[in-house]
């Protein structure tokens, strides 16, 4: 069969049907499989933050440092990553990053010295970086583009099913099992992972015999360097990707891992009680992804939503940073709705930035707004440690570190701060309505 390439990757000739739903789901699941796994290493500190404390004999600064070494080297992939997707096509990117997160997964579980943990925790980072941009691409050629906010807020919702794996569960089986070998068991699942993608992922519809969604989409090749420009010179790509940091980094922030040393130290909460709520936030920012996400693509609006996502999550926050000693179950709501606005907001977030440049670069387009996602927890995550090891007074309980309430206050306040930046950014960005742009100049 003849598939040409072009700026989409393929044009496909000759092909009668698109491929099934069903299997264009199970062809990008596989790829989901790899960003679930990166979700579980993003929260899997909080899990296991006082043995990792007690292990590798460090402080909340420098668990901080560690837990964010994964968004470190996960950010600085981003831009590489969506170049290379558009160039090269996902499922190499997707093989290559499952095998190498085994690697990083293991050193990680049997370091016995905290250089080593960190350089696990950076080959983690790195090598699931590949993770979405491969869905959004696989999306791009196998769905309809009509259903891409549906399938990047489903892709939320896998991701996060993975940090829900590495809350409540992986809390619950560190009790029992030393946490090294449950996280050098999910490395032997990662490299099983790999093989399966390699064998089954196909770039395109056309490599299996069916018309590619890539067609419609087909444009004039656009180079790396020209990509680049492109995106460099949309307004909306600075505006949101900033924005995105906030969004992304306030709920990694507090669900991925100071949430649960802040409810079990001033809630008086075990730590798989603590994770249950922190799970929580991550279950309605995955569910409130493809809620607002496709309700924002039928009616073709990006930023009323986005503003009505992100404002009801604002004072959630505040109460969560401010009211001591809630009752459960507000404390369960302020969880939930803070988690859920900022779901919907990041959702809208990648589906306004995908349409504000031409289709041939919307893989480089979707790296840098994730790029910007993982900024946020990357700053967030060690600036909170540093306020907490320098401005609180510290005692131990059981070997535990813990750290006085206005410490976490002033911390949270970064969190917040973020938040209303990112309003005022998305005011500041150009509404598509829901169309593609289809001229490198627009913005």
């Amino acid at each position: 069969m003849n598939t040409p390439r072009d700026g989409g990757k393929f044009c496909t000739l000759g092909t009668v049907k698109h491929p099934s739903w069903q299997l264009a789901c199970f062809i990008w699941a596989l790829g989901g499989c790899l960003y679930l796994i990166g979700f579980f290493h993003r929260v899997a500190p909080a899990a296991i933050s006082s043995d990792l404390m007690r292990d590798l004999g460090i402080g909340a600064a420098m668990l901080g440092n560690l837990s964010a070494l994964y968004f470190y080297s996960y950010a600085f992939m981003q831009l590489p990553t969506g170049l290379l997707a558009d160039r090269w096509g996902p499922r190499r990117l997707l093989t290559i990053g499952a095998l190498l997160t085994a690697v990083g997964s293991v050193l990680f579980a049997l370091a016995p010295t905290l250089w080593l943990a960190g350089l696990g925790r950076l080959l983690i980072g790195g090598a699931t970086a590949v993770a979405f941009v491969g869905m959004i691409k696989l999306a791009s050629h196998w769905m309809a583009p009509e259903r891409f906010a549906l399938a990047a807020g489903m892709a939320l919702l896998i991701g996060v099913m993975g940090a829900l794996g590495g809350g409540i569960p992986l809390a619950a089986l560190s009790e029992v099992y030393d946490w090294r070998w449950l996280l050098a068991a999910v490395g032997g699942a990662t490299l099983l992972l790999a093989a399966i993608i390699w064998f089954i992922v196909r770039d395109d519809p056309a490599e299996r015999g069916y018309r590619s969604y890539a067609s419609r989409r087909a444009g004039e090749p656009i180079s790396l360097i020209a990509g680049l420009k492109v995106v460099a010179a949309a307004r909306n790509s600075w505006l949101l990707s900033v924005g995105a940091g906030g969004v992304c980094g306030a709920v990694l922030t507090f669900g991925g891992l100071w949430g649960v040393p802040f409810l079990a130290t001033h809630y008086g909460m075990s730590t798989t009680a603590a994770s249950g709520y922190c799970s929580a936030m991550l279950l309605s920012f995955a569910v409130g992804g493809p809620l607002l996400g496709g309700l924002s693509d039928r009616l073709g609006r990006r930023k009323p939503f986005y503003f009505a996502a992100l404002s009801s999550s604002l004072p959630a926050w505040l109460a969560l940073i401010l009211l001591p000693e809630l009752p459960p179950l507000i404390l369960l709501l302020c969880v939930v709705a803070a988690g859920f606005g900022c779901g919907g907001a990041m959702i809208i977030t990648f589906a306004h930035a995908r349409e504000s440049v031409p289709s041939q670069v919307s893989g480089t387009m979707s790296g840098l707004i994730n790029m910007g996602a993982v900024l946020g927890p990357m700053i967030l995550q060690p600036a909170i440690g540093w306020i907490l090891d320098n401005i609180s007074g510290v005692w131990s309980v059981g070997g535990q570190r813990m750290y006085d309430l206005e410490a976490y206050r002033v911390g949270f306040s970064l969190i917040v701060g973020w938040i209303v930046l990112a309003l005022i950014l998305f005011a500041l960005s150009h509404e598509t309505y829901g169309k593609q742009s289809q001229c490198s100049n627009r913005l």
